[in-house]
């Protein structure tokens, strides 16, 4: 019998000043909720509430923790809350604003600027039902990702991860900026120190090395994440997940076929991104981005007729078996 999650608050709750209008999200770690401030202002509420670990009855406002699960609740509380404080040391266009946290009801809420538009993740499922050669300009990714390194660039600094980037996690604002969201700090600590919780990732984007309890993760793991959701934008799908790569890795294979549609450069730049081995990766963003953002002119390698025949049959044979091709959603959980 699969577990109740725990319910959202009920519209018109009040949190530290704030009121509730609906909420807007859930995840495995928390529910978000877009809210009204004290200004009058939208705001969106990230409220820590763990779906393994808690549960909440419709109506109620404290969250209830079996007691063998305290400890482990009150660790990724206190994450959480430390993830609160990092974010809201950072004023960057692209990542998310944390403007306040607090403590209420037994659990953190986080505050932060309300954006309006749509992730990158719709913008690819409708550009990939248009069947056109290709899913995204190769200047739209490269201005798309431009920004979103600036951004990701600052968090680093900062000695924070993101852990979870992915299409669902990039948003696009009405005003058209490109905007990190949902950091994963609270994530990775119950990750790691529950041992009947399963890791969360996201297949496909997530570094293979999330896959292991005793891999050392750094930039190089948010950097295989990047080269996913470029390769998400070039292709329309997710790539294979790292568990399926280390027995028959076809990523080559896959982007060879984008050969005279994207730029030589660009699909170097997303195999770098995504090798298996973590040192084979770019080290730091600013590495990647010294590579992105090479000036010069970019290198087409056309395809002979029977180089594309023999690729689509060889792709055709490779799509049958991967689970992604079949996927609607580029930013689904691992179950």
């Amino acid at each position: 019998m699969a577990k109740v999650k725990p319910s959202p608050l009920p519209p018109d709750t009040l949190i530290g000043g704030y009121r509730v209008i609906r909420r807007v999200a859930a995840g495995g770690f928390g529910v978000v909720y877009q809210a009204i401030g004290p200004d009058g202002l939208q705001v969106a509420i990230k409220e820590y509430l763990p779906a393994s670990l808690a549960t909440r009855a419709p109506g109620a406002l404290l969250p209830q923790v079996a007691p063998e699960k305290l400890s482990l609740y009150r660790l990724g509380l206190k994450s959480f809350f430390e993830e609160g404080r990092s974010l809201a040391q950072i004023s960057h266009p692209s990542v998310v604003s944390v403007m306040n946290f607090f403590r209420e009801n037994e659990t953190v809420y986080m505050v932060m600027n309300y954006l309006e538009g749509a992730s990158l993740q719709d913008y690819i499922l409708i550009a990939r039902d248009l069947k056109q050669e290709k899913v995204f300009r190769e200047s739209t990714i490269r201005s798309l990702f431009d920004e979103i390194l600036r951004g990701l660039r600052i968090v680093h600094q900062h000695k924070m991860l993101h852990l979870d980037i992915k299409p669902a996690n990039i948003f696009i604002t009405d005003d058209n900026k490109s905007v990190l969201i949902d950091f994963g700090a609270a994530r990775e600590v119950l990750s790691k120190e529950g041992n009947f919780i399963r890791p969360m990732y996201t297949p496909g984007f997530a570094a293979p090395e999330m896959y292991r309890r005793d891999s050392a993760m750094g930039p190089w793991t948010d950097i295989y994440a990047i080269g996913a959701c470029m390769y998400a934008c070039m292709q329309g799908y997710p790539p294979n997940e790292a568990p399926q790569r280390m027995s028959n890795d076809r990523m080559t294979l896959a982007l060879k076929r984008l050969k005279g549609v994207y730029s030589d450069n660009l699909i170097d730049v997303v195999l770098w991104c995504m090798s298996m081995d973590p040192l084979a990766r770019p080290q730091s963003v600013f590495a990647l981005q010294k590579e992105l953002n090479r000036s010069g002119e970019l290198r087409y390698t056309k395809l002979s007729v029977g180089e594309k025949v023999r690729l689509q049959f060889e792709t055709m044979v490779s799509d049958t078996k991967n689970p992604a091709i079949k996927a609607t959603n580029l930013g689904q959980k691992a179950k």
